[in-house]
């Protein structure tokens, strides 16, 4: 083996050698291999046939191995002279360690970890080949016959090898090498195969010819991977950005459609129809809401990311699509927020709108069962004609019953306004069933004016007779007089004992307790009006029995009877106890609202102040400077998990507003928090600590990218924070021109130093919003230093891949790059169009620009 390495060197200058001990003897062929394989003259040798002659050459050879950085032990001259094999084989196989495996390097491994990382990166596509050492990897002879057909293809059919012919594979090999590569045949295939552990040395002296014979192959692997790396960094990118499109068009898309729901006030006819609207809107607070702000904050910080990566990777800056930048997103985000302004207070006012509605129109339902009750008959009653054949006595019974019904007709009037002015409320409120009190209520008035009118048709016709008609029982008059208004007044008291009533305080609910007791009060002296009314009547009673008078038995001025005054006020005594049990119902509620109050006073008066102190705290972690980024990201999610954990007290606080909303209670004196403040306080707090640990992953990552060490980026924190006086976490021109300044960036007061100036704020302020970020300024001055790919090392790389040519093929794309990376360049390189192009010619030039943003792919 080393004998044919040798003379595939030695014939280069036109001699060989037979035998290494014998030939190398005298120093002279030595010394020419030396000088051949290193390009560099020797000492010039010695001519003379004697020993000294020969010690003489052989020692200049090994100075000039020792020279390059070689430590020959225990190899002298005079070994090699007298033909010493052992330490001639051991000069030849340093010798070939220095010059033919030294400088072979893979991904900065050793010669011999790289050497066997090439073979294995080489034959990883082929079958059956596994390589793992220079010895029993290499027996079976497909190692060799892979290294061949992975860059000269057409030398051999691979497909056709077997593993179970080891002597046809390494024959077939060996002779395509030497044949076609000009590789000498080093090894011998019976003594491979006969060999248990084939000799290691010749082993890598044969590989290491197969190496340098395709070197020109290994410069275009070089160029191929720094072509995959700036690819994979497009894709990735590509990937990011398709990502962006889709998660902004999905929240669009749900805001889109969610803004004309909040924006309904089409208000509702029953009570239970809105109090699902308001189920609805918390279910939207409470789960279907939060996701979407996670997703607006998750959208805003992967757009940063991207962009951190496309100005780390030298690339365009990324343009979403129009109608999805990051202030598409905010503006319709804030069209919904607008939109779900005053949603919930509108249907709480509605809420309270349709029980206000329900109340009047049940008051309007039991006066107007009163009234109809009441006239019920009387029309018949003012129609009849008894009076023509009455006599005297009865005349004037029917003429004072008449004015006692006048009495009581006049006493209900107020009954009809009152009727009326409930069905007016109604109308001016949007009751939806108004259509059926206005008709109920239009009967009602047309029904009063007509016995109105019959009541004084009949007053005349009595008045006519009245002359013809002399007695009267003063008795039953003054009976009917005084039952009359007692009646109403019964009948006014059970309407008050069983109306309905609507309060929301405690002093309301102990208003109306006040006045029940006030009204109790009087019911001695009501009590007393009724004995005496039953008195007259007994006084009636005893009159008749003892003149015996034919009164038929009732009053001719009345029909109110002692058994219906007494039966009323029965039921009145009844209504009472009542009365008193829903108004102390009533105010346990009261005081249950109102510690429903105080319990959601006291948990708001802890959270909104939370809220704030978080706030404030996560702004100073911010600006901060204690420990290394990585510490601040650490505390930051520290701080992250905490907050989070104060979820439950939120979620507590949602439940006992829900119990308040429930409650209809519309106001809280205990807390000038509302739900509403604590929601977006919350909802702010969660947005603003994510976004301060994704700008320090960002700051890591262009430290890490950019290679700032955490001093740097110590004096650049110390820098921004000492300009940033108002804590904005923003600088403007003026203060960001002195924090470069005091980092040492000459700018100049001239034009030049102002033209200067207003090139750095078009790179660190591209919207010209008038403010630089502290990434801005990080991105700005790493990458004054930083080391960047460009596209003409990329251009480069691929004329390595295309043989020096001005265009690629699809066949060298597909040979020299992975599968998926090949047809991204496919896809997208144009057409050649130059002179020397051939069919199938892709651009490979243009393609390069476009990937850094200087023309359109």
């Amino acid at each position: 083996t080393f004998t044919a390495w040798c003379n595939s060197h030695l014939r280069k200058a036109g001699t060989q050698i037979e035998n290494i001990e014998e030939d190398f003897r005298d120093g002279l062929k030595l010394m020419l291999l030396l000088e051949v394989i290193s390009g560099e003259r020797l000492a010039k040798p010695e001519r003379g046939k004697m020993r000294v002659h020969k010690i003489s050459n052989v020692n200049k050879a090994l100075d000039f191995i020792a020279s390059k950085g070689v430590k020959l032990v225990s190899i002298g001259a005079e070994e090699i002279v007298d033909g010493n094999v052992k330490m001639t084989l051991g000069m030849i196989w340093t010798i070939i360690l220095r010059f033919a495996i030294q400088d072979i390097s893979v991904e900065e491994t050793s010669a011999k970890e790289g050497l066997l990382l090439w073979c294995q990166r080489k034959t990883a596509p082929y079958k059956n080949v596994n390589i793992q050492n220079f010895h029993i990897s290499w027996k079976d002879g497909l190692g060799f016959c892979a290294l061949i057909h992975r860059h000269r293809p057409e030398l051999i059919d691979y497909g056709k090898l077997r593993k179970d012919d080891p002597l046809t594979n390494l024959n077939t090999a060996f002779d395509v090498a030497e044949k076609y590569l000009d590789i000498p045949k080093m090894l011998d295939a019976e003594d491979i195969v006969g060999t248990a552990r084939p000799d290691e040395k010749a082993i890598m002296t044969y590989v290491s010819s197969f190496y340098h014979a395709f070197s020109g192959a290994q410069k275009a692997e070089t160029a191929a991977n720094r072509i995959c790396k700036v690819l994979a960094v497009n894709q990735e990118n590509e990937q990011l950005m398709e990502d962006y499109e889709k998660l902004a068009s999905d929240l669009l898309e749900w805001i889109r459609r969610t803004i004309p729901w909040l924006e309904n006030r089409a208000p509702e006819n029953t009570m239970q129809a809105m109090q699902q609207k308001l189920e609805d809107f918390r279910d939207y607070r409470r789960l279907h809401k939060p996701p979407k702000v996670q997703e607006k904050c998750q959208l805003e910080i992967n757009f940063n990311t991207l962009q951190t990566k496309l100005r780390l990777s030298n690339r365009p800056a990324f343009m979403p699509s129009e109608g999805k930048m990051v202030s598409d997103i905010n503006n319709a985000w804030g069209g919904l927020e607008q939109a779900e302004k005053g949603y919930e207070e509108w249907l709480l006012n509605e809420i309270r709108r349709l029980e206000r509605l329900d109340h009047l129109a049940e008051k309007f339902r039991q006066k107007a069962s009163i009234h109809e009750s009441w006239t019920d008959g009387k029309e018949a009653m003012l129609q009849q004609k008894d009076y023509e054949t009455a006599t005297l006595s009865e005349i004037k019974a029917l003429l004072k019953k008449h004015e006692a019904f006048e009495s009581d007709l006049a006493a209900h009037q107020d009954r009809v306004e009152q009727i009326a002015a409930i069905a007016q409320e109604l109308n001016e409120l949007d009751y939806y069933d108004s259509p059926s009190v206005n008709a109920r209520c239009q009967k009602i008035c047309d029904q009063w004016d007509n016995l109105g009118a019959l009541t004084q048709k009949r007053r005349e016709a009595l008045e006519r007779t009245e002359k013809l008609l002399e007695t009267i029982d003063q008795l039953y008059l003054e009976y009917a007089k005084r039952a009359a208004p007692f009646n109403n007044w019964m009948e006014g008291a059970m309407e008050d004992l069983q109306d309905t009533f609507i309060v929301h305080t405690i002093e309301e609910i102990q208003g109306l307790t006040t006045a029940h007791e006030q009204f109790k009060a009087t019911l001695p002296d009501a009590d007393k009006e009724r004995q005496a009314i039953l008195g007259i009547h007994n006084e009636v009673s005893k009159i008749v029995q003892t003149y015996h008078v034919n009164m038929a038995g009732t009053n001719p001025y009345t029909t109110i009877t002692p058994l219906e005054i007494n039966g009323k006020w029965e039921h009145v005594r009844q209504l009472v106890p009542r009365r008193d049990q829903a108004l102390m119902e009533e105010h346990a509620r009261q005081q249950q609202n109102e510690r429903l109050r105080k319990q959601f006073g006291a948990q708001a008066n802890v959270i909104g102040p939370w809220i704030q102190t978080k706030m404030e705290e996560i702004g100073r972690i911010s600006i901060e400077m204690h420990g290394t980024l990585e510490d601040q990201l650490n505390h930051l999610r520290q701080y992250e998990k905490s907050i989070v954990n104060y979820k439950p007290k939120i979620d507590q606080l949602e439940g006992d507003h829900q119990l308040i909303q429930e409650a209809l209670i519309f106001d809280n004196k205990h807390t000038n928090y509302t739900m509403e403040h604590i929601r977006v306080g919350w909802e702010q707090l969660l947005t603003t600590i994510a976004r301060t640990i994704n700008e320090v992953e960002n700051q890591i990552l262009t430290r890490d990218a950019k290679g700032i060490s955490q001093e740097q980026m110590n004096e650049f924190r110390a820098s921004f924070n000492h300009f940033d006086r108002d804590h904005s976490g923003t600088l403007g021109p003026e203060e960001f021109k002195a924090c470069l300044i005091s980092l040492g960036y000459d700018i100049g007061n001239d034009a030049q130093g102002e033209a200067e100036f207003a090139r750095i704020m078009s790179i660190v302020d591209p919207n010209r919003m008038g403010v630089v970020t502290f990434q801005a300024f990080i991105d700005f001055m790493s990458r004054e230093t930083a080391d960047t790919d460009t596209a003409d090392q990329v251009m480069a790389s691929f004329k390595i891949l295309a043989g020096d040519k001005n265009y690629i093929t699809v066949d060298e794309l597909r040979r020299e790059l992975p599968p998926d990376q090949a047809e991204y360049c496919i896809a997208r390189m144009a057409p050649y169009s130059g002179r020397d192009a051939v069919p199938g010619a892709l651009d490979y030039m243009s393609f390069s620009t476009a990937l850094y943003g200087e023309s359109d792919l």
